[in-house]
């Protein structure tokens, strides 16, 4: 694990980014309830129409984060997708707000996720009817087959964007833990360009906090890894095209969030 980026220690929790915090949870629960409500006859109609009602969720999450709690985002580099053709989206991994952004910025995507979500109530049958691909992780090699399977059917049949997260799960910013060789195996597999993706989520939406602070996140799409290099030099250059842009943006909203703050003195 690396050690923790340069820059100033997380600002303590004041009176008033609790108190919009909390106020944001309980408006994400009501927009949930309310979304879940309209989307549940969507279960009957095509998958392209529970997306749309997707979408629509995750637009309504990110204008409370706006309003709420001051929380806005931006995406550089979508000049660097492919146009057309199959694509893999390896990301990574700080917050929730990454699982939730990719429908807005790409065609109808799928997700590699842990096979436990599904078994999450509403949550879990959206993700099995929108036909992500939900991978057992203490399945061995059977679990790989049949991840590799269903990817082919996604990205070459479908012509869809796969979108997984090379850690497997969320670190804190500035960390990072060993690339799953998961992702290799469908790089080596599908034989599609690779586009890494760099952000700094964490920083405005903590892992295992209710906190939502102030700023700008930024997501950053990265120059495409094309097909055809060996498993390991393509893990070497994955996480090394993704960890130090994140470093970059990490250190980049550490700075805008201190010079805001001195500001307001």
């Amino acid at each position: 694990m690396s050690a923790p980026a340069e820059g100033p220690p997380e600002p303590p929790a004041g009176i008033a980014l609790i108190l919009r915090s909390a106020l944001f949870q309980l408006a994400y629960h009501l927009w949930l309830v309310a979304i879940g409500l309209v989307l549940l006859p969507a279960f009957l109609l095509p998958r392209r129409a529970l997306y749309a009602g997707g979408r629509l969720w995750v637009r309504g999450i990110l204008f409370l984060l706006e309003h709420l709690c001051g929380l806005t985002w931006e995406v550089r580099g979508r000049d660097r997708l492919p146009a057309e053709g199959g694509l893999l989206i390896a990301s990574k991994h700080q917050s929730a707000w990454d699982t939730l952004v990719f429908p807005l910025l790409v065609r109808d995507p799928a997700y590699v996720l842990k096979r436990e979500l599904l078994l999450v109530p509403f949550f879990g049958w959206i993700m099995w009817r929108l036909r992500m691909i939900a991978v057992d992780r203490k399945g061995g090699a059977a679990a790989l087959r049949r991840m590799l399977a269903a990817a082919r059917r996604i990205v070459g049949r479908e012509r869809r964007p796969l979108v997984i997260y090379p850690e497997g799960t969320r670190t804190a910013p500035g960390d990072s833990r060993p690339y799953h060789p998961g992702v290799a195996a469908l790089y080596g597999e599908l034989g599609v360009p690779v586009v890494p993706v760099a952000l700094n989520s964490g920083l405005y939406w903590p892992r295992q906090s209710f906190l939502r602070r102030p700023g700008r996140i930024v997501l950053e799409f990265l120059e495409p890894i094309p097909p055809g290099l060996p498993r390991r030099q393509f893990l070497a250059e994955l996480e090394a095209r993704i960890e130090p842009a994140s470093r970059r943006l990490l250190a980049e909203g550490r700075a805008a969030t201190a010079g805001r703050t001195k500001d307001e003195r």
